[in-house]
């Protein structure tokens, strides 16, 4: 019996069974609600709207939102019911196999307290019901192309840390990526400000090599009627600009008083524009500027007579002709500068020059400037003699710099002129010029007492002479400048007493010259006697205004000197580094000695005096092993030939015996064994 009840129940419920096989299962209508039923129903269909999406409600904290968003399954019911009824196919009924299910009730009135997700979710069996499909069929569906491209531009890095959301993910705006900002990159020249138009000094000396050529012009046509010192040297870029831009540039420009195109590329028209507009110039640089010629200086000599200082060296298209015009309409004419001018041998232009008497400063090296011509420039035509001195009566040259060299058709005599007629001279340039020798110094000297540059290098017939005149000359205690490099008859003789007679000398250059180690160590006694009499801070004042590093009170320049050893270097060396020292002495040596002493000197000016001495004596105790280690070794025949050649000079100097003869024996005797 039981096993017909089993099969009378199995019976029963056969007929449901197989309904649901056979044919689609059958839904009971819902029921048509009136009144506040079917109000509450509208509320809560308004409620799963998209249109409130954007309200924004807490999501459970079981989800996760740092990660990738993924699903398994996405349920489309409706709002009405939490647990609705399915309408999938029988392998929907599947997937709750062994696991509980929701209630078959529907729920007509929606509570309070209604929650949107499911804490307890069906778990779907991925792949069960696809078991009898081919293998082949693909399980998911890619994006197209365009979506996919976007979503891979768009997407942003996202932080692997977890963070709680205020916003439910789904409801979020998807917002287009924000481009990365890069800082701006101001151009100065092309985005002046601005103040640039209050400028009144335009100096590109420091920047002519970065700043374009139309940025420059924009700043000389914005701040032109403001600039009084334009200085343009060596601004290659304007050189297509002048042609178009040169007159606008000119107009711009009108208020100029010094104005610099050295070194410039400019043509003639844009050259005269400027100095047509501009008549109240002062100082006018016109080195190297091939564009300018006589028809310049005639402009310059009509338009400019508040003209001081004016600079034509270099300038291959000018001669003494254009410059006779600008000495005789410029009264306040105080230098000149005509480096390789033509047309010194005219009389007519140095007389003017002469009865003019207001330059102060004037360069003339590689001139064909004569003998005659200093007579003129110097003494005029005719001048009265005095019949006692043989001197003549003129009124005494306002010249206070004259570089003369490279003139070699100069001699003694010209030089005499000089003699007597510039007591105010301060500077003196005479270098390489091979006729000159010891007379054209021998009254100079005395005569000059305000002398402190000297320049005479590569004078070959000079002597030690003219040294020892400088020396007891009155002008010996201004000296601060003396070059005397490629002078190959000059050495000790004449140097000692220079370094003792001249206590403000600060540059010395005697490169290929005979000096040696003498004259180091005088120089390094010397300068540490001015310590002592004239030091930097008095004994009065308070220590603490001690300066903490020395200071170069002297340079000296003596490479490529055959008597200058590693002994006279280790001198100067030494004498740096003693104590309470204000001043010290720098120097330019032998290139295989240079590293060492200026690792030296950095230590003594930073105040590392310990460090130094100890450079001073690993350094000598080097040069000492290596002299030891060569002797009779490799070298020492040509260091016995040096010391023998050193020697033999020495013993010329002392002697004063004749350089071009046969010189007597120098044996140390005969020595018996």
């Amino acid at each position: 019996m039981s096993q017909n009840t089993g099969n009378g129940s199995n019976g029963a419920d056969s007929p449901a069974l197989g309904g649901t096989r056979g044919e689609a299962l059958r839904f009971e209508e819902p029921v048509k609600l009136k009144g506040r039923k079917r109000f509450l129903q509208s509320l809560q269909r308004i409620s799963s709207s998209p249109s409130l999406a954007r309200m924004g409600r807490i999501p459970s904290s079981n989800y996760r939102t740092g990660g990738k968003a993924s699903m398994s399954c996405v349920s489309l019911a409706s709002s009405s019911s939490a647990y609705g009824p399915s309408h999938g196919n029988h392998s929907a009924s599947q997937t709750s196999v062994g696991f509980s299910t929701a209630p078959t009730s529907v729920v007509t009135t929606p509570g309070p307290d209604l929650q949107t997700f499911d804490f307890n979710p069906r778990i779907r069996i991925v792949g069960q019901h696809l078991a009898g499909q081919a293998a082949t069929t693909p399980l998911t569906a890619p994006l197209p192309a365009e979506v996919r491209s976007v979503i891979k531009e768009t997407q942003v890095p996202v932080s692997t840390e977890v963070t709680a959301v205020a916003e439910d993910s789904f409801s979020k705006p998807v917002l287009d990526a924000v481009p990365e900002r890069k800082p701006r990159v101001i151009d100065f020249w092309a985005e002046m400000p601005d103040e640039i138009k209050l400028w009144t000094n335009l100096d590109t000396q420091e920047y002519y090599k970065d700043i374009p050529s139309m940025s420059l012009i924009r700043i000389m046509t914005a701040a032109g009627p403001f600039i009084r010192d334009l200085n343009l040297r060596g601004c290659y870029q304007l050189w297509e600009r002048w042609a178009t831009h040169g007159q606008a540039m000119s107009d711009a420009c009108r208020n100029l008083q010094s104005f610099s195109l050295e070194d410039c590329r400019i043509d003639k028209s844009s050259v005269h524009y400027f100095l047509l507009r501009n008549t109240r110039l002062v100082h006018i640089n016109f080195c190297r500027v091939h564009a300018v010629n006589n028809s310049a200086m005639k402009i310059i000599a009509q338009g400019c007579p508040q003209l001081e200082s004016l600079n034509v060296s270099w300038c291959l298209h000018l001669d003494t002709q254009g410059l006779h015009k600008v000495v005789q309409s410029c009264p306040k004419l105080k230098e000149l500068k005509a480096s390789e001018t033509r047309g010194w041998n005219d009389k007519a232009f140095l007389l003017d020059m002469y009865k003019r008497n207001t330059l102060e400063r004037l360069v003339i090296d590689h001139c064909d400037v004569e003998d005659g011509s200093l007579e003129v420039l110097f003494q005029g035509l005719d001048p009265e003699i005095d019949p006692l001195s043989s001197r003549a009566i003129v009124p005494p040259r306002q010249y206070r710099h004259l570089n003369l060299s490279r003139c070699n058709h100069m001699t003694d005599k010209g030089m005499k002129y000089l003699t007597h007629n510039v007591p105010q001279l301060v500077g003196l340039e005479v270098s390489h010029i091979l006729s000159l020798t010891d007379d054209a110094f021998r009254n100079l000297f005395d005569e000059t007492p305000l002398l402190t540059h000297l320049d005479i290098e590569e004078i070959d017939d000079i002597t030690n002479t003219t040294l020892q005149t400088l020396a007891q000359s009155p002008c010996a205690s201004n000296l601060q400048h003396l070059n005397i490099s490629y002078c190959e008859n000059l050495g000790d003789t004449g140097m000692l007493p220079i370094m003792k007679s001249c206590p403000e000398l600060r540059t010395v250059v005697m490169d290929n010259t005979r000096v040696s180690d003498l004259v180091l160590a005088e120089a390094a006694a010397q300068v540490r006697l001015r310590d002592q009499q004239k030091p930097l801070v008095s004994a009065q004042e308070d220590s603490s205004n001690r300066p903490q590093t020395p200071k170069v009170a002297l340079h000296l320049e003596v490479y490529d000197c055959q008597n200058v050893t590693w002994t006279g270097i280790r001198e100067i060396m030494s004498r740096n580094t003693e104590p309470n020292r204000d001043r010290i002495v720098n120097l330019k040596c032998f290139y295989g000695y240079q590293p060492t002493f200026d690792e030296h000197k950095k230590r003594v000016e930073t105040g590392r005096m310990e460090s130094a001495q100890r450079l001073e004596r690993k350094w000598a105790e080097y040069m000492i092993a290596i002299e030891e280690a060569g002797v009779g070794g490799a070298g020492a025949r040509r260091r016995r030939r040096r010391a023998r050649e050193a020697a033999m000079v020495h013993a010329d100097e002392e002697e004063g015996g004749p350089r071009g003869g046969r010189r007597r024996a120098r044996s140390g005797g005969c020595v018996v064994m």
